[in-house]
């Protein structure tokens, strides 16, 4: 058995598979501010980190509503992106081969998301990827959400990998640190930004439309 298969790569979901910021904000907006919330570029930076769970509450303790429970209006931003995801360009370029690649070299392939884990089949399917996977994690299983570890372990469990034989690849700040905690090497997906938390990190990929890093040789 090729020694490779001893060790993992673990991707990251938004940013990293898919380009979704922009449709998590196009749904805060859409969603929250027809609930009397007055969100502000801001308070946004606050919650761009959170899972969709945490990102409800702190809207909701800024802007009480009624009539509505948390859990509903959660989900209304869940189906929103979903919408849009299916509906929209937003696969990041190359990420499919890559994968393939890795696959070809015996390692085994995880991904850890801070997404809702409805959101998730949703992505594989419209990078047709799915099969590529050997474990999917979400932090909504999770009792805390990254920058937390804990959803690096699950994801390393689940794949029968020790932490320090798996390498992530993230394009956040939390996700790095997250990833750092559980002991685990780091690449950044720059995707051609210039961030300051990429530092953290103990690689670097700009894009997955280059040959496979000398890492995974």
């Amino acid at each position: 058995m090729d020694v490779k298969s001893n060790k993992a790569v673990i991707f990251d979901m938004d940013g990293v598979l898919v380009d979704t910021e922009k449709f998590w904000k196009q749904a805060e907006q859409e969603v929250f501010s027809a609930l009397g919330v007055k969100i502000t570029d801001e308070l946004t930076q606050h919650t761009q980190s959170m899972t969709t769970k945490e990102v409800t509450e702190f809207w909701y303790k800024k802007y009480p509503w009624e009539n509505i429970a948390l859990d509903i209006v959660e989900q209304q931003v869940i189906s929103r992106v979903i919408e849009l995801i299916q509906t929209e360009d937003c696969s990041v370029a190359g990420i499919k081969k890559f994968i393939e690649d890795l696959k070809l070299k015996q390692y085994k392939i995880g991904l850890a998301t801070n997404s809702p884990y409805r959101i998730i089949q949703v992505v594989l399917d419209k990078i047709d990827s799915a099969h590529l996977f050997d474990h999917i994690t979400s932090a909504e299983f999770e009792e805390q959400g990254k920058p937390h570890p804990a959803v690096y372990f699950t994801s390393a469990k689940s794949l029968k990998v020790d932490p320090q034989n798996c390498i992530v690849i993230e394009d956040s700040h939390s996700g790095i640190l997250a990833a750092k905690n559980a002991g685990m090497t780091v690449i950044a997906f720059t995707n051609q930004n210039s961030e300051i938390y990429f530092d953290l990190a103990d690689y670097r990929i700009i894009s997955f439309e280059d040959p496979l890093p000398v890492i995974f040789n």
